[in-house]
């Protein structure tokens, strides 16, 4: 589970990170033979994506890229902006 991450403090050999490896680690949410492992919502969204072309899930990635490095830095400024002009009390 990626919210009970933990430091890993064992050994840095590969035989020690193997066992911890094979003792600690499995599968884990996707799609394929581990989506029973995924929950209802998630499990809908990896199978949406699956009846998607190859073509448009990679441009929808794209569009999520655009979004994540330009759109979102762009609104955080203006946001920091309105607060600014209007005491931060800017209604968004």
């Amino acid at each position: 589970d990626p919210n009970e991450l933990k430091d890993y403090s064992g050994g840095r050999s590969y035989e020690d990170l193997k066992k911890f490896a094979d003792e600690n680690l499995g599968p884990t949410c996707g799609p394929g033979e581990n989506i029973e492992l995924c929950d209802e919502e998630t499990r809908k969204r990896i199978e949406a994506y699956v009846k998607m072309s190859v073509g448009k899930l990679e441009g929808k990635i794209r569009n999520t890229i655009k979004a994540f490095e330009v759109e979102l830095p762009m609104m955080k400024k203006v946001v920091a902006y309105l607060k600014s002009e209007k005491g931060g009390s800017a209604e968004l």
